[in-house]
């Protein structure tokens, strides 16, 4: 039989009402949502269940939402007995993922990440920096229109979430003239994403040097399973080198497709996605259609791969 693999959501899966069943139907996950609320100082649990969605959409509340939603999620399966053989996450989802390895206590990571949430936004001024996704062009074709634009200003690779899926982010006008070329490049489709920022590039390295000072004071324990980093698409080989991942990540490239692949090759056929939505799912499917994909966001999906699980 092959391994287990858990995903964990990234931003911009976060939605209205997000986690409420599991916190109104499972003590261990309401847990997760009170000590969320106790360490934060205010409730998130609220901005989850009932906004209003501009708070929700805040990037410093929405990742301490997705993280908190994800983890009660997390705690509401492996109270069923299930285990991952390996974890990921996608850019904020890495936390989750170190989480649940136990790299990282829950509430230090609900912490760390409103910080992080708080420097990414405020890294680059509104209306300076954009991401849009480019579907249809391999991601080195991508790349090329990056370096052809960036004359006009910052334009680099965001993301290569899977075969034909690239996100690419920078300053707006050459965000806008890469998206232009790829179209003429035969590009199936380009969607501007509506983002406070230009996550994962070069803009922003000052919130990568503000989080390098706040993971000085965290404390970082031995993995109970693998964990694949963004930043590499491999296995994390020593605790040590996970700081310095995290400082690199919010700059750099995020290379999903290359951390499915790295899952698949360590023997992973079931990829189990848990928070908020499904994108990770359809990535996974990109890279390789045999593979079983599940996911845990509510107590349906919770009871859906439970039993899905037990009968492998």
């Amino acid at each position: 039989m092959g391994k287990i693999a858990f995903l964990f959501s990234g931003q911009g899966a976060q939605y209205l009402g997000m986690g409420i069943d599991l916190f109104k139907n499972m003590d261990v996950c309401k847990k997760i949502f009170q000590d969320a609320d106790d360490t934060l100082g205010f409730s998130i649990s609220n901005i989850c269940f009932e906004g209003p969605e501009e708070d929700l959409n805040r990037t410093e509340n929405t990742q301490p939402a997705i993280l908190t939603t994800s983890i009660a999620a997390l705690r509401a399966l492996e109270s069923f007995d299930i285990k991952a053989d390996i974890t990921a996450g996608l850019s904020l989802g890495e936390y989750s993922a170190l989480v649940c390895s136990g790299i990282i206590g829950f509430k230090e990571a609900v912490a760390l990440v409103k910080k992080r949430g708080k420097y990414m936004q405020e890294a680059v001024p509104e209306g300076m920096g954009t991401m849009a996704a480019i579907m249809g062009l391999n991601y080195s074709d991508v790349e090329k229109i990056c370096n052809d634009c960036s004359y006009l200003g910052t334009v680099e690779l965001s993301n290569i979430n899977c075969p034909g899926q690239v996100v690419i982010g920078g300053e707006i006008e050459a965000v806008k003239a890469a998206c232009s070329i790829a179209k003429d490049n035969g590009a199936l489709k380009v969607v501007e994403l509506t983002v406070s920022g230009p996550f994962h590039t070069s803009m922003l390295k000052t919130a990568a040097e503000k989080l390098e000072k706040e993971l000085k004071n965290v404390y970082m324990g031995q993995c109970s399973i693998p964990v694949v980093t963004n930043v590499t698409g491999e296995i994390v080989q020593k605790v040590q080198d996970i700081k310095p991942y995290l400082k690199k990540q919010v700059m750099s490239t995020v290379l999903f497709e290359k951390s499915i692949n790295t899952m698949m090759e360590f023997g992973v056929d079931t990829f189990v996605e848990i928070g908020p939505g499904r994108v990770l799912s359809g990535f996974v499917k990109k890279v390789n259609r045999k593979v079983l994909t599940l996911n845990v966001q509510d107590i349906k999906s919770l009871n859906s791969t439970v039993e899905k699980l037990k009968n492998r």
